[in-house]
């Protein structure tokens, strides 16, 4: 009964007329980065973050959450049309989608990549709206020493679970830490790695950091480098998938929600790995492998699935434990860090509308999409004939004015530079930005748990160890790093053939 009354909360937050826009807004920004190559999520989100500080929270938050959502149910659309990815985790979708596709079959592809992302969405919101509480309740027995062992799990799946190398990964968050710790020690009150600047007093802006390293470097980037735009581009026609392809797609979507939602959930997973793990196991399934690669409607229906179930159940952690999942939700919880609100276990208490109308404002998220993607479609795909490099000075301004706006310091806008020319350095050498970004958020937890738990202590340090929960999240942790990293150039391996395949496919540029 309870869950009823928090639901009906929910929806008659989402369906103000405020939120409603918001969330419109947000579904319509997240097809179009799905759909645009290059852009992605992360970097959408981190150009449009500084916007959060003048809005109300619930709004900002329906808002981001759309973007991050729909980007990941958009991506496949240019990935079956054009056989060019919207997203990483649409790569996979390349493989059968874009033959679909070629032999006259892109109507079918797409409206069961819409119903896959659809069912997936759906489900991964009765998840979210189910296990939260329950997950919250459990959290409530958690103190310092186990939300640093939480902590500390992320950080590693994150490393772990990643396309590049260990070493690399974990310098990254090293470097991620480092500067999480630059500011004024709230314990002592000293300054850290100031450098005598005043406005780095009170840390790093963690807004300039993520415009810089995300929105300025892919603009820099793409400068010069025209995307290239060949595929089918004829008219699509015989949109409604026949009953022998619902027949053959149903139990891949139901698959690959099951098991994106289930990933989903652990700190460091997500919609790449659900996606590639969910094409595997179809792969596996199948009596006729040798179909997959040439059209197959279960290599279409089981990955996107997968992609859009891991991307709503990340927001499970972030909300209940205050831990996000990976580099967006990282951006999320800056958001909200915005906004005065420290998402954790109390927040479904003392922000209720907030959890409960974002729950709300997803289901209605995921029919808006579901109209944006499928009737649209022609729009969508005329769109990628625009020339990109006439949006990157708007871009570019646009980011330079909401960096400043959040403190109203010059300074914010120069580091947002800095830290542009290291993302440009990071993207050449092949270092991803996004466990940087996951630990600079996490940061003061860690180090604020770690203090605690010492002080608790009377600073032993196996209080980590001696504590039952702490030692088995610990354990936990330890297990899946080996079993994950073991496992990690399989995953690797077929991302690799994958771009391989859609590298081929693709005709130059004429």
């Amino acid at each position: 009964m309870e869950f009823l009354q928090n639901l009906n909360l929910g929806f008659s937050v989402a369906f103000s007329p405020a939120n409603l826009l918001f969330c419109l807004i947000g579904a319509a920004a997240g097809t179009l980065v799905g759909i645009l190559p290059g852009i992605g999520p992360v970097t959408a989100i981190a150009m449009l973050l500084p916007l959060t500080f003048k809005m109300p929270a619930i709004g900002s938050l329906i808002m981001l959450s759309g973007i991050y959502y729909g980007s990941h149910h958009a991506g496949s659309t240019t990935a079956i049309m054009l056989n060019m990815p919207g997203e990483p985790s649409s790569v996979v979708i390349c493989l059968d989608g874009h033959p679909m596709a070629q032999a006259g079959r892109a109507g079918p592809a797409l409206s069961i990549s819409a119903i896959g992302s659809f069912f997936a969405g759906c489900v991964s919101v009765v998840v979210i709206a189910v296990l939260s509480p329950l997950l919250a309740d459990v959290s409530m027995m958690f103190g310092p020493t186990e939300y640093f062992a939480t902590i500390v799990m992320a950080l590693v799946m994150a490393c772990v679970l990643t396309n590049d190398k260990l070493v690399t990964t974990l310098s990254m968050s090293v470097l991620g830490l480092l500067l999480g710790c630059i500011g004024t020690d709230l314990t002592t009150g000293d300054e850290r790695y100031t450098f005598g600047v005043p406005a780095m007093a009170d840390g790093i802006n963690f807004v300039a950091v993520a415009v810089g390293l995300f929105a300025f470097t892919e603009v820099i980037m793409n400068v010069g480098f025209p995307i290239r735009r060949e595929g089918v581009m004829a008219k699509v026609k015989g949109l409604l998938p026949t009953r022998p392809d619902l027949a053959a797609a149903w139990k891949p979507i139901v698959r690959g929600t099951a098991l994106g939602g289930f990933l989903g959930i652990f700190p460091g997973t997500g919609p790449l790995l659900s996606s590639f793990a969910s094409y595997a196991m179809e792969r596996q399934l199948a009596k006729d492998p040798a179909r997959f690669g040439k059209g197959a409607i279960e290599g279409v229906a089981g990955p996107e699935s997968a992609n859009n179930a891991a991307a709503l159940t990340h927001f499970i952690p972030m909300l209940t434990l205050g831990i996000p999942a990976g580099a967006a939700m990282a951006l999320m919880l800056g958001a909200l860090q915005i906004q005065g609100i420290s998402p954790g276990p109390q927040v479904m208490t003392k922000y209720p509308d907030l959890f409960w109308g974002v729950i709300a404002s997803m289901l209605i998220g995921n029919v808006m999409l579901l109209v944006l993607n499928l009737p649209m479609i022609g729009i969508w795909i005329r769109l990628l004939r625009m020339p990109f490099q006439a949006l990157f000075p708007a871009i570019l301004a646009f980011c330079c004015i909401g960096v400043f706006s959040v403190n109203n310091q010059s300074f914010d806008v120069l580091l947002a530079a800095i830290f542009a020319a290291v993302g440009v350095f990071f993207k050449t050498v092949g270092c991803s930005p996004a466990p940087l970004i996951l630990a600079l958020v996490l940061e003061p937890l860690l180090e604020e748990n770690f203090r605690r738990a010492m002080i608790i202590s009377g600073g032993d340090a196996s209080t980590f160890f001696t504590r039952p929960i702490s030692l088995g999240i610990l354990v936990l942790t330890l297990l899946l790093a080996l079993l994950l990293s073991s496992r990690k150039m399989s995953v690797s391996s077929l991302l690799t053939r994958s771009l391989d395949v859609v590298g081929k496919r693709r005709s130059p540029v004429k």
